[in-house]
């Protein structure tokens, strides 16, 4: 893929949360270093995957590249248009090219509004089609996303949960948008359900040209859908590389031990295959480590790791690793 064909370029991406103490005058007491300097490119068309353990900052991205949470510092360039930069109009106007489907199912419904009105919300907000228009598009993008246009006087409680996920996609769909943050969409959901609904991202894709970030923790489902992987660790990206790449072939010890957990539907290969223990807890964000941030559970680490962060670097043409030693795995 060419430079030119970039939808997306996050650069220097940080984030951080202020921890304060008191009600009328509050005193900072801390940081949660949520993102610290964060890099990757999104291609046209494409879906990238973003994986690594809860609470390391994988939706905290997904929504400051949305700007729902303002960065501490960075850019967020999508379609040659820096986000961080825009305000009011200029931000709700390109908001219809990029959308999110949110990760609980129950939550990101409003409860007092029919499906319908979920739907065409977002359509009545932009002021881009008229009463009989939005109907008419809520029953297309229902029927879109595998559900009975009849459905559309209905509320969110009478579905169940996949198919609320589905009313999700329909709404994110709406405006018609190029650039679709899918945050953890199927990890609230059945297991039958969310091959189900990853199969309908993957046709809505191909019907409709779009680019997704898919942020999950499941890594044999970002497997299946994402063209590349990036795994993140205590707010950075360890490592990035094609799919194919990053699963026979991961430079980055957290990877390595990652990919050792997933299941194999072999059991001869299963029996053969040696899982890696990481030892310890991952350290708070609050207070992350000196050097690189996985060295307190690193089993190669040496001393280097523990004061000087490990560059973000292109080992192989396309293959992105932050480690000190990553040229052992090669």
């Amino acid at each position: 893929m060419t430079t030119n064909n970039v939808l997306l370029r996050v650069k220097n991406l940080v984030k951080h949360f202020p921890i304060t103490q008191g009600i009328l005058f509050q005193k900072h007491v801390g940081t949660v270093h949520a993102v610290d300097d964060v890099s990757f490119n999104i291609h046209k068309g494409e879906t990238l995957g973003l994986v690594g353990e809860s609470g390391c900052g994988k939706s905290t991205i997904g929504r400051t590249i949305l700007q729902l949470y303002r960065p501490t510092s960075g850019s967020v360039v999508y379609d040659g248009v820096d986000l961080v930069a825009l305000h009011g109009e200029e931000l709700r106007k390109i908001r219809r090219n990029i959308q999110m489907i949110f990760q609980d199912p129950y939550a990101s419904l409003n409860p007092r509004m029919s499906v319908g009105e979920i739907i065409g919300e977002p359509l009545a907000v932009h002021k881009i089609a008229s009463k009989n228009e939005i109907k008419e598009r809520v029953e297309h993008l229902l029927e879109l996303v595998g559900l009975n246009p009849a459905f559309a006087n209905r509320f969110p409680h009478e579905f169940s949960g996949g198919q609320r996920q589905r009313i999700g996609v329909a709404r994110a769909l709406s405006l018609q948008p190029a650039f679709i943050v899918c945050d953890e969409p199927i990890s609230a959901l059945d297991v039958s359900i969310q091959a189900q609904v990853v199969n309908l991202l993957e046709e809505l894709q191909e019907q409709f040209g779009l680019t997704y970030l898919f942020i999950a923790h499941d890594l044999s489902m970002v497997q299946h859908i994402s063209d590349r992987v990036a795994v993140m660790y205590l707010g950075v990206i360890v490592e990035l590389a094609d799919q194919d790449k990053l699963y026979t072939k991961p430079l980055h010890p957290y990877t390595q031990a990652l990919l050792s957990a997933v299941p194999i539907p072999n059991p001869a290969s299963e029996v053969k295959r040696k899982s890696i223990i990481l030892q310890g807890e991952v350290p708070s964000p609050i207070n992350p480590p000196s050097g690189c941030r996985f060295h307190t559970r690193c089993p190669i680490k040496e001393s280097i790791c523990t004061e000087t962060r490990p560059e973000f670097r292109e080992l192989e043409p396309g293959h992105f690793v932050a480690c000190h030693f990553a040229e052992r795995f090669i």
